[in-house]
């Protein structure tokens, strides 16, 4: 599968266009993150979550049309897919988050920080393998 992905171009172009918006998805996470623990005073756990959802909404929209065009038709199948996905991602973030908070001391920002980049391996291979998985050659031609 790694073979894969850095066989060709176009996985390159994929894995570089699925950083730039695991990028815009950290700092949409970042910013919600402060402003609901800082500014409205949300709980620890409850701005997380609110944060996480609003980065995933942001990821789902810029993979789905730009980073990771996919030929697929099954469109509902590929959302269910993707909150699939997300619930992984959810579950290591909300982990390591807790780690960083409770066990290392770390500040919010900081714990939100460190909790992203452990899933984004994990997320990256699920999408562009599965979820939107680019067109095989013949499925290209059809479409």
């Amino acid at each position: 599968m790694l073979q894969q992905l850095f066989s060709s171009a176009t996985s390159y172009g994929r894995a570089a266009r699925f950083l730039i918006v695991g990028a815009t998805s950290y700092g949409v996470q970042v910013a919600v993150m402060k402003i609901a623990s800082e500014v409205i005073g949300l709980g620890t756990n409850t701005a997380f979550s609110v944060s996480f959802i609003c980065s995933s909404a942001t990821h789902y929209l810029l993979n789905r049309f730009w980073a990771l065009p996919s030929a697929r038709a099954d469109s509902w199948r590929q959302a269910r897919e993707y909150l699939g996905t997300v619930a992984i991602s959810y579950l290591i973030n909300i982990g390591v988050f807790r780690l960083c908070l409770d066990i290392i001391g770390l500040t919010k920002i900081w714990a939100t920080a460190v909790a992203v980049p452990p899933s984004t391996v994990v997320v990256f291979l699920l999408l562009n393998y599965r979820v939107f998985r680019a067109a095989a050659a013949g499925e290209a031609r059809k479409s």
